[in-house]
């Protein structure tokens, strides 16, 4: 049996995919064959380049993951804030939670006057969203970074 492939890339996941009892070109019953290189896994030098662009692939992509990280830490250094910005401002939350005490507003029509969606509104109701609450950037946790 041998596998096809038109992209050198796509194949290098197969050596860290879970499930497989060895390596998917150690099978002496399988085989892969790109189309783009001159790459069979059935034989010996065929399996030395396939793994040479798999610990290329693999080490490119540990580069792409610690630049991210190091200009995340940069951003934080900074103060600068990430992720997703707000739906709403501070106002428009009082304004919220102003007009939740009058019984006749619904969820919809909040939502609709402040050009938010209902799941937003939702989450203030539900006290997930607190006015005075902020979280400064450079407090918020690194991703690899335990927390207490």
């Amino acid at each position: 049996m041998s596998n096809c492939v038109t992209n050198r890339h796509r194949n290098a996941g197969a050596l860290r995919r879970p499930g497989y009892g060895g390596s998917p070109v150690r099978d002496s019953r399988t085989g892969l064959t790109s189309l783009h290189e001159a790459l069979d896994t059935t034989t010996p030098g065929g399996r030395l380049v396939f793994h040479v662009f798999a610990a290329l692939a693999e080490f490119i992509r540990e580069l792409i993951v610690q630049g991210t990280n190091e200009v995340l830490d940069a951003a934080r250094a900074r103060g600068a804030r990430l992720g997703r910005p707000p739906a709403m401002t501070e106002e428009q939350i009082r304004h919220a939670r102003d007009l939740f005490t009058r019984p006749k507003n619904t969820v919809t029509s909040i939502a609709q006057l402040l050009g938010v969606s209902r799941n937003t509104i939702y989450e203030l109701k539900g006290n997930r969203v607190a006015l005075t609450e902020t979280t400064p950037a450079a407090a918020l946790p690194h991703p690899g970074q335990p927390t207490d």
